[in-house]
C-alpha cells in the first residue's frame, strides 16, 4: 500500500471534482440550453420543468464548487508547504492562527448556507460577500500553492475566479426571474459562459498539477531535485 492518510486526503479534491462537479456541470449546461430553446421557440417537445431543474442543479453545482474548494484549502492549510504541520515541526505554529483559520472555515460555510436561504436582495448580497471573502482569505493562507509567478496558467487562480462567479450566480438567481428587462438574465448567461471556460481550464491545470505533486513517501527525494531552469543542473536529482 503506497497511499497513507495524507495522500488519500490529498486525492479527495480531484475525486470529488471528477465524480460530482464535472458531471453536474454537463447536466446543468444541457438543461441551460434546453431552457433557452424552450423560451425562444416555445416548443412543447421540451418539458416545462426544465427551467426549474436547471436552477436546482445550478445551485447544487455552486455548492459543490464551494465545497471542494474548501476541501482543497483545508488540506493545503494543514499539510501544505509552510502549513500548520510544517510550522509545528519548526516550533513556529501560533495557536491563535489555527483558531482564526478554523473560525474562518466555519463562517464561510455558514455564510454559504445562509446565502441559499436568504430571500431579500440585501441579505443575499451580504451572505454572498461574506462567503466570497471567506474563501479568498482562506485561499491566501500559508500552505496554499498559488503559482503566483504564472498566474495565467494557475489552477489556484482559475479556481478562485470560478468560485466567486458561482457565488455571484446564486446571489442573483432570484433577480433573474423578477427582471423584465432581461438584464440579469444576460449577465447570468455571460458569466456562466465564462465559468464554463474556467472549468475547462481547471480540468487541464488540475491534471497537470496532479503530475507535479509527489506522494508523501516520494516527496523527500523529489524535492531534492533541481527545478531551477536557469541552472545547468536543471531537472537533475541527487
Amino acid at each position: 500500500m503506497f497511499l497513507n492518510l495524507k495522500d488519500i486526503i490529498l486525492l479527495l479534491h480531484p475525486i470529488l471534482a471528477c465524480t460530482f462537479v464535472f458531471p453536474v456541470i454537463g447536466i446543468t449546461t444541457f438543461l441551460a440550453l434546453q431552457t433557452r430553446q424552450r423560451r425562444l421557440k416555445d416548443t412543447t417537445s421540451i418539458p416545462a420543468t426544465v427551467g426549474h431543474l436547471h436552477v436546482k442543479l445550478g445551485k447544487l453545482l455552486a455548492a459543490g464548487v464551494v465545497g471542494i474548494t474548501l476541501v482543497a484549502l483545508a488540506y493545503s492549510v494543514v499539510f501544505g508547504f509552510q502549513g500548520f504541520l510544517m510550522q509545528a515541526e519548526n516550533n513556529a505554529l501560533q495557536p491563535l492562527s489555527v483558531v482564526l483559520v478554523v473560525l474562518m472555515f466555519v463562517v464561510t460555510i455558514a455564510a454559504t448556507v445562509f446565502l441559499y436561504r436568504a430571500q431579500s436582495k440585501i441579505w443575499r448580497g451580504v451572505f454572498a460577500l461574506l462567503s466570497g471573502m471567506g474563501v479568498t482569505i482562506l485561499a491566501f493562507q500559508p500552505g496554499v500553492f498559488r503559482r503566483d509567478d504564472e498566474w495565467w496558467i494557475s489552477h489556484f487562480y482559475f479556481g478562485l475566479a470560478s468560485v466567486m462567479l458561482m457565488i455571484f450566480s446564486v446571489a442573483i438567481v432570484h433577480d433573474i426571474y423578477q427582471d423584465r428587462s432581461l438584464r440579469w438574465r444576460r449577465i447570468h448567461m455571460g458569466l456562466n459562459a465564462l465559468v464554463l471556460v474556467l472549468f475547462l481550464l481547471q480540468g487541464i491545470t488540475g491534471t497537470r498539477d496532479l503530475l507535479e505533486i509527489p506522494l508523501s513517501w516520494q516527496a523527500p527525494v523529489v524535492y531534492q531535485c533541481n527545478f531551477d531552469p536557469r541552472s545547468p543542473q536543471f531537472k537533475t536529482c541527487p
